[in-house]
């Protein structure tokens, strides 16, 4: 059986210029006939699919109205077996939070809210695009904390052109003093096919990687001294609050992807669907495979996966399953970006900074 399901709604009220991952903007009609299909879809996995956590990510979630929910929600609750499941997350915009549509998220065994708050500095939000501003989201927090929800996580990004060190020691502040139960910190990215990107290649951005990396330093300092734990790389949770999810996508669990663009690893065989919400809907509406990128997945390279994922973890990875990877694991422990500590590979603080150049060992 399948234990985790990841759910792409892609619709955006508005296009963030830092965001790659696929989205459109939303028509009545064409959500109606995406939610049709996607529950068309998940019906036809209902038979190997008995999921454990539930994840909807986008895009953006919560766009949907609450009728549109109330259709989803059901008809999910009508065609999946949900008896064993511990987790259900659902991403938010600030933006899009209201009292009605969290108390029927929760009402529906919704259990976790990943609300992309970005920034509490309104300057920055403009610049990330965003279209909430401080005080919404700390409404909207209030919101979802009067819900019910005792699983809340907040989503911050550092590394912002304009954003200085007080400004983001300010954010991570104001986060903590809502005191969510877990709470993410990314690096801006600047990825193809984005507005940024195209900004960076015109000479107007620049990264600033050692203000960077005095940003991450202080999201380490802070948030371990207010008792959240850095179980990875980007993500810190006070305790029993890692998310169950992302966990098992890093230990290299099968996991199933509806919806357009999502991928799904099951066994040997990973998959995407198509990257189009029309002709995702059309293809599934009609009883067809909406599948259009489809690759054997060798063992080799599951194994290489796992430790590239498992070494940004806090628990990082036995000496043993990076056996043939031990000369250049030797190189970045001379290095100081890794040590060993109960059998086991670990980043040192180091090379956390560095994470990702110690994950391309295995790649």
């Amino acid at each position: 059986m399948i234990e985790h399901l990841y759910i792409h709604i892609p619709f955006c009220p508005n296009i963030c210029p830092y965001c790659a991952f696929y989205k459109e903007s939303a028509g009545r009609e064409r959500v109606e006939a995406f939610l049709d299909a996607l529950l068309k879809e998940s019906e036809q996995w209902a038979q190997r699919v008995r999921p454990r956590t539930i994840f909807f990510g986008g895009g953006t979630p919560s766009a949907l109205s609450v009728p549109q929910f109330d259709k989803l929600l059901a008809g999910l609750h009508a065609r999946l077996d949900l008896g064993k499941l511990e987790e259900w997350t659902i991403e938010m915009n600030p933006a899009t939070v209201s009292p009605e549509k969290a108390r029927l998220l929760r009402d529906a065994g919704i259990n976790r809210v990943s609300m992309g708050v970005q920034s509490w500095d309104n300057e920055i939000l403009k610049t990330l695009g965003r279209t909430h501003d401080a005080a919404k989201a700390m409404e909207s927090f209030g919101i979802l904390r009067e819900a019910g929800f005792d699983n809340l996580s907040i989503d911050l990004i550092f590394g912002v052109p304009g954003q200085s060190l007080r400004s983001w020691q300010s954010s991570l502040e104001q986060s903590l003093r809502l005191a969510p139960e877990h709470l993410s910190a990314y690096g801006l990215t600047y990825e193809e096919d984005t507005d940024f990107f195209k900004r960076l290649g015109r000479g107007e951005m620049t990264p600033n990687e050692g203000l960077e990396a005095d940003q991450f330093e202080l999201t380490h300092e802070l948030l371990g001294y207010s008792g959240y734990r850095q179980y990875e790389i980007s993500n810190y949770a006070l305790e029993g609050r890692d998310s169950i999810h992302n966990t098992a996508y890093w230990e290299g669990t099968d996991y199933l992807g509806l919806g357009p663009s999502a991928f799904s690893t099951v066994g040997s065989k990973r998959w995407r669907n198509i990257r189009d919400t029309g002709i995702y809907s059309e293809t599934t509406l009609h009883g067809k495979t909406a599948v259009d990128f489809e690759e054997e997945v060798t063992e080799s390279l599951k194994s290489s996966e796992r430790l590239a994922f498992g070494m940004r973890t806090l628990r990082g990875i036995s000496i043993q399953d990076a056996g043939p990877w031990e000369s250049p694991l030797r190189e970045a422990l001379d290095n100081g970006l890794v040590e060993i500590s109960s059998e086991r590979w670990v980043l040192t603080q180091k090379g956390r900074l560095l994470a990702d150049n110690v994950a391309e060992i295995f790649v």
